[in-house]
């Protein structure tokens, strides 16, 4: 089974760290291909940086053969819709993966992400999802996602500290880290909380694994019908 696994933005130390998560989530003759685009924003905080990403992530699956799954390793679930009008193959977004594993796992959880302007995107995504009503709370660690990219920052500390208020003030039973770029961080701050703590990417992955395996694929019909030959040949 071979999983690709893209990165919306082009950090490649995050798409490194992205990929070294997953690779430790997959199974024995899972392959995991991490890559990132070769153009588009160095990070993803909100709508435009979303928008400006989509092009670079839509290209690398239309020329990247020979994969049985795609994970789009932004928690904003950047370019979910459009990119599964493009393969049958399952589609997975890290952002959704984490959702339904919480709702699983815990009665409420609440999301810890990286600055306020992200917020209203993961909001709206779990309205879309159904599961608002067991997210009890979105939460900005303020957390700039570059700076979780720096070996010296503060960021878990900061992160970790949300994660308190959260417990506190949410009364959450699971915390959702809502950024790929916090997948080294979960084990550590499961344990120091005492409570699952959940990363998309290896939600994502063991997601992907599962729907293979059963020989699912995406929906041809409506929504996620192939676009036109001649506007596929436009993009590419």
């Amino acid at each position: 089974m071979r999983l690709l696994v893209i990165n919306p933005n082009t950090t490649a130390s995050m798409t490194e760290k992205i990929g070294f998560a997953a690779r430790g989530a997959a199974s024995p003759g899972t392959e995991i291909l991490a890559l990132n685009p070769a153009s588009g924003p160095v990070s993803i905080e909100g709508y435009y940086d979303e928008a400006l990403s989509v092009p670079g992530l839509l290209h690398l699956i239309q020329t990247t053969p020979g994969f049985d799954a795609v994970i789009i390793a932004c928690f904003d679930d950047t370019g979910l819709d459009a990119a599964r009008c493009l393969t049958d193959r399952p589609v997975i977004g890290i952002g959704e993966a984490a959702y339904h594993f919480a709702a699983m796992l815990a009665n409420k959880f609440s999301v810890v992400t990286t600055l306020g302007r992200s917020v209203p995107a993961l909001e709206h995504n779990l309205h879309r999802y159904g599961l608002a009503t067991r997210c009890a709370r979105v939460r900005s660690s303020e957390v700039a996602v570059l700076e979780l990219e720096h070996p010296g920052s503060d960021a878990c500390n900061r992160i970790s500290a949300e994660i308190g208020r959260a417990l506190a003030e949410d009364r959450a039973e699971a915390i959702v880290l809502g950024c790929a770029g916090m997948a080294d961080l979960a084990g550590r701050l499961a344990a120091e909380h005492g409570l699952p703590v959940l990363d998309g990417v290896t939600c994502a992955v063991k997601l992907a694994e599962a729907m293979v395996g059963l020989g699912l694929k995406t929906s041809r019909l409506g929504g996620y019908a192939p676009p036109p030959v001649q506007k596929l040949r436009a993009t590419a």
